[in-house]
């Protein structure tokens, strides 16, 4: 008689072929982990090419982690500023073009101060709306809208700050997400401390601050970090239970103002040597990374690690009360590298080798067709093109390292206003208030402290032709002149001296 063995053995294999196979189209699980105003070097892995004062004095070893099992990006850029930032990433628009160009928080009105030159154009103040038609606000399709048509749940944890009080675009539930967790209109937590019940009203500020919906942890000595992160991997434990892909958007205030110290993470700081201040923030760093470590023992026990992937990125450049990110020239809303270039890590299990690091630059709406590429989600029909997928870096391919990259500033906020392009090696600022350039070569010089506008008229003429052709298509809005009610010129309009 013949051995049945055989025959068992391969319907064994066949049923583990055809396992595999299933295994292979699942839908890969992400998380984004998004810091809040994290300076490029508020960390202990480098960035740059050599191991600074700040990556000294900074402890962060679930970020040492997290890029010994991906791939590290060194030319990582976002906005300047919050809001910008965060429909950009949503959306895949370059601020330009989607015009919230400013933070956003008190519906219909602005930020901006008066200036004695220019004033602010009517920008998109009330950030991003839900439905077409709100005012001063802009309708797009979201990145959790097309995820949740795809069978993602899609989680919100933490700061959202992409529309105004009072609007649709305050609630993040309005915006694709299946669960918001803390998620309201304002950009910073009224405080990191439970028995201050993350509120405002210990420092007489307005309950618009306060975070929402953390009731439960009142009194219970928590740092809203680690709240944030309990509520975190419940959802991923919710979700895995439920049998879904999830989108986790793990968006921390940390490490935004108010600068309260992490407890658990301070004293060592001050007995390391740092001021009050510096301690503070380094224990808010550690808090920050502590959830990063968190999350990712989560995604291990719920034995989902190998299919999720991991995205760690800052919002823009760290605040002039910090530390200054040396080398980098400047701090957030700020023009030059300290206030745009910001550390971004991506882990993708099998796809990305381990510890890997490329020096090619990637812009803030990237995330959005990224995402959606990994996902095996198709873009949108009526979509801009500011955004592009950068999976074939993940994979090792050739880029296109001449793209150019744009940014839009034209509010009178804390800084004088203006729009930059970067190509290649070569980086413009076109200074609104008083139409001049500034002209740097950024692998030769990352501190920007050789304007080359003299030297090489030519490289600035050809960068400030693209940089006003983009902004005409966009429609970008300028500030009007003071003195004349006229839009500042575009910068291909303005002669180079």
């Amino acid at each position: 008689m013949r051995s049945k063995f055989p025959l068992a053995l391969l319907i064994l294999a066949f049923s583990f072929q055809i396992n595999s196979f299933s295994q292979s189209k699942e839908k890969p699980n992400i998380v984004f982990f998004f810091v809040d105003d994290m300076g490029w070097q508020d960390t202990s892995v480098p960035f740059y090419k050599e191991v600074t004062k700040l990556n000294r004095e900074y402890y962060t070893p679930n970020m040492e982690i997290l890029a010994s099992e991906g791939m590290k990006f060194t030319q990582a850029y976002a906005a300047a500023v919050c809001s910008p930032s965060r429909v950009s990433l949503i959306t895949g628009m370059n601020p330009a073009r989607h015009r919230v160009t400013n933070w956003t928080l008190r519906k219909g009105k602005s930020p901006d101060p008066e200036h004695p030159i220019v004033t602010s154009p009517n920008w998109n103040l009330n950030g991003l709306s839900a439905h077409p038609n709100e005012e001063l606000a802009v309708y797009h399709i979201t990145l959790p809208e097309l995820l949740k048509n795809e069978g993602y749940k899609t989680i919100h944890v933490g700061k959202a700050h992409f529309g105004a009080d009072q609007t649709s675009g305050e609630d993040p539930l309005n915006l694709g997400f299946d669960v918001n967790i803390a998620g309201h209109a304002a950009g910073a937590p009224g405080s990191y401390f439970s028995e201050k019940h993350f509120s405002s009203t210990w420092r007489k500020g307005d309950k618009i601050w306060d975070v929402p919906g953390l009731e439960k942890y009142y009194d219970q000595d928590i740092f809203l970090t680690e709240a944030l992160t309990l509520e975190a991997n419940q959802e991923i434990e919710n979700a895995v239970k439920e049998g879904k892909p999830f989108y986790l958007y793990m968006s921390h205030y940390a490490v935004h103002a108010p600068w309260e110290k992490d407890p658990r993470f301070y004293q060592k700081f001050i007995d390391q040597g740092l001021g009050e201040f510096q301690a503070a923030y380094a224990s808010m760093l550690e808090g920050m990374d502590k959830s990063l470590g968190d999350i990712m023992s989560q995604l291990r026990n719920l034995g989902v690690e190998d299919n999720t992937i991991v995205v760690f990125m800052s919002d823009n450049g760290s605040p002039s009360q910090t530390p200054p990110n040396l080398p980098l020239r400047g701090h957030k809303i700020d023009p030059y590298e300290g206030g745009i270039r910001v550390p971004m890590i991506v882990k993708w299990p099998g796809v990305v080798p381990e510890k890997s690091k490329t020096n090619d630059y990637v812009i803030i709406e990237d995330i959005f067709p990224t995402f959606l590429e990994m996902a095996g989600t198709p873009k949108p029909e009526k979509n801009s093109d500011d955004g592009k997928s950068f999976v074939p870096i993940l994979e090792g391919k050739k880029t296109n390292s001449e793209r150019p990259l744009f940014w839009h500033f034209p509010n009178t906020y804390d800084v004088p206003p203006y729009s930059i392009i970067r190509k290649g090696d070569w980086k413009l600022i076109y200074q609104h208030v008083d139409q001049t350039f500034e002209l740097y070569n950024i692998p030769n010089d990352i501190s920007e402290t050789q304007n080359l506008i003299s030297q090489n008229p030519k490289k600035a003429k050809e960068l400030s032709k693209e940089l006003g052709k983009y902004l005409k298509e966009t429609q970008a809005q300028m500030p009007s002149i003071n003195a004349t009610g006229e839009s500042v010129a575009y910068p291909d309009e303005v002669q180079i001296k």
